[in-house]
């Protein structure tokens, strides 16, 4: 059964639609993160970088770090054209990866999305047509194995569904939190800002309707004959999403990344049309000694296919890692990364770090903005982690050889709209803890409950 299912085909069209139009969003992502002054301001001109926890190493190489934004963009312009397609998604995830890991504060979902996308398609001969591999080698082909397709629709399954099962908790469904803050600030939004976003009953709306659409949208694509309606709800959700928050290009790699659901006579008309505005500038992916093969082989189908279902097994095991550690996750956010949890928290803290200086018996309060930019010092107010590494930072800073400094956090925490308390414990010295993935004890409990999944 698993044998027959994987000597099934579907037409090349498919991977060569989707190759292109992954290629060109991430030129795009690069040039426009370039542009605007993001790789000098997060990071080159940070003093500090808050770091992922075994990956310590990975750091910004001063102004190189833009050779590294060179490469990342060159790699996705090779993917999109097809020129050494395998060699050019592996340096494509291996730069845009480096990229993520150099600085934990800019983590984004659409960002770990794009890391394990690119992954995945190192395993699928995305330049089987019409591509420049295939003018050189004089060879294209028809067909590719069927679940190379199913693999890229898997994932974007598990995004939406484990984004909507996110989701089914009492702060979304039942006070509309946190939309209700964030549409609320809306106010200033022609037409809908001081009318519609004020109302109370569409908080509530879009908190299930949010919910509804992640976990049914992948199926309503998957049927042809709701497709449409499907994709017209997709363009709907995430350009209204894009028009309300800032979130980059998460709206536009979504929306394009539905179309895979498309059968491939759509995706055969796309790159017909293409292929016809291509030839009118003089331009072709195609030799007149081009060969027209069946069906692309691939040596190595049984470990390939090992290698991806293991990688599935770990994209539907880690999102639920976080039950591994007590209390609510939504506060200590322990194996929250990771894990398609979207827009679920609004966190509001503030954080001071006392130094103690044990051999003189002084101590001193740390002016956290003399190291960190204002983004990072409030994504450190808030999350245990950064907290941690801060804390390991300063107390580098003012050790001296034979006099170790101690280091504590005055902490305080505002979740989704509950009054702050204080969130960590502040008789403990967070010089003396290390950072692992055992329970962070140091972590005060909510005084609250926060019921779901």
């Amino acid at each position: 059964m698993i044998q027959d299912y994987l000597n099934r085909t579907h037409s090349s069209y498919t991977l060569a639609f989707y190759r292109i139009g992954f290629g060109a969003l991430m030129c795009y992502s690069i040039i426009r993160f370039w542009l605007k002054g993001w790789i000098d301001e997060i990071y080159i001109q940070p003093e500090f970088h808050f770091s992922y926890y075994g990956f310590e190493w990975v750091k910004p190489i001063g102004e190189l770090t833009y050779l590294i934004f060179f490469i990342c963009f060159i790699s996705s312009l090779f993917v999109l054209i097809g020129l050494k397609y395998r060699a050019s998604i592996l340096v494509f995830f291996v730069s845009f990866t480096y990229i993520e890991l150099m600085d934990k504060t800019t983590y984004l979902n659409h960002y770990y999305f794009i890391s394990i996308l690119s992954f995945l398609l190192i395993f699928i001969p995305a330049n089987a047509r019409f591509s420049v591999d295939n003018y050189i080698s004089k060879k294209e082909f028809k067909k590719i194995s069927k679940w190379n397709i199913d693999a890229l629709k898997l994932l974007i399954t598990i995004v939406y569904l484990y984004a909507g099962i996110a989701k089914l908790n009492s702060d979304w469904l039942l006070e509309a939190m946190p939309l209700k803050i964030w549409l609320l600030s809306k106010y200033d939004l022609p037409i809908i800002g001081e009318t519609f976003l004020q109302m109370e009953w569409v908080h509530y709306a879009m908190s299930w309707g949010g919910m509804l659409y992640d976990l049914s949208i992948p199926f309503l694509l998957m049927i042809a004959k709701t497709r449409l309606l499907a994709f017209i709800l997709v363009i709907f959700f995430h350009v209204f999403t894009l028009v309300l928050f800032p979130i980059g290009m998460f709206p536009h790699i979504m929306i394009f990344s539905s179309m895979i659901f498309f059968s491939s006579r759509f995706h055969k008309k796309m790159i017909n049309f293409i292929e016809k505005v291509l030839s009118s500038i003089g331009l072709s992916f195609k030799s007149k000694k081009t060969k027209v093969l069946e069906e692309i082989k691939n040596k190595k189908e049984k470990l390939t296919v090992s290698i991806v279902m293991f990688f599935f097994l770990a994209q539907a095991i880690i999102p639920f890692r976080y039950q591994l550690y007590p209390g609510e996750l939504f506060w200590h956010e322990q194996g929250y990364r990771f894990s398609w949890r979207v827009m679920l928290i609004e966190k509001v803290g503030y954080t001071n770090f006392k130094v103690v200086d044990p051999l003189k018996g002084t101590s001193f309060m740390v002016n956290s903005s003399d190291y960190l930019t204002p983004f990072q010092e409030k994504q450190m107010s808030f999350q245990p982690d950064f907290i941690l590494e801060f804390s390991h930072f300063i107390g580098r800073k003012f050790s001296t050889e034979g006099n170790r400094v101690k280091v504590y956090a005055d902490s305080f925490v505002a979740l989704n709209g509950r009054p702050s308390q204080r969130f960590i414990d502040p008789d403990i010295n967070l010089y003396d803890e290390t950072e692992s993935f055992k329970n962070k004890k140091w972590i005060l409990p909510l005084n609250d409950e926060i019921k779901g999944i």
